[in-house]
Formats: structure tokens, C-alpha cells, sequence
């Protein structure tokens, strides 16, 4: 079982470039319903990545935590309830 939770984002906005405080992370696209398939990325020694779905150009800033993104607002938050 994972000791973590990765972080998702969106780019229903339609930026292009975010910047974000993690290195693995899903990508889900625009807002459902208009999302694409959450895809894994795994930045590595990199400190940027591309989605290969929607083309959202991702860059790594140390400064930010794992759910604060620059623009912001591109943090994915389910509104599916979590089960107690």
C-alpha cells in the first residue's frame, strides 16, 4: 500500500505551463467531464514534463507544496466523498 497520496492536476484553464511542488503526479486533463485519462508522471531527475494527452507543459517549483500550483486553481480535487 502507498505512503502517499499523488497529487492530480487540470488544465481546464488551458494554460500553458504550471508549476507545481512534486515530481509524481497524475495528470487528468480538463474537468470531468471533459477529462482525458489520468496518466502517472514521473518527472525523474527532470524538472519538467509534457502530458502526452493534453500537452500540458509541467515545471517543477521547489518553492510550492504538493496541492499549490502556479497559476492557481489547477489542483484536481475529486467530489467523490471518501468512505469513512
Amino acid at each position: 500500500m502507498s505512503d502517499h497520496i499523488i497529487p492530480h492536476f487540470q488544465n481546464s484553464d488551458g494554460h500553458r505551463t504550471i508549476e507545481i511542488g512534486v515530481k509524481e503526479f497524475m495528470c487528468v486533463g480538463a474537468n470531468p467531464p471533459f477529462d482525458h485519462p489520468h496518466v502517472f508522471i514521473d518527472m525523474g531527475a527532470e524538472a519538467e514534463a509534457v502530458c502526452p494527452y493534453c500537452s500540458t507543459h509541467y515545471r517543477y517549483n521547489n518553492k510550492l507544496d504538493a496541492t499549490t500550483t502556479v497559476p492557481a486553481g489547477c489542483a484536481y480535487v475529486s467530489d467523490t466523498a471518501t468512505p469513512a
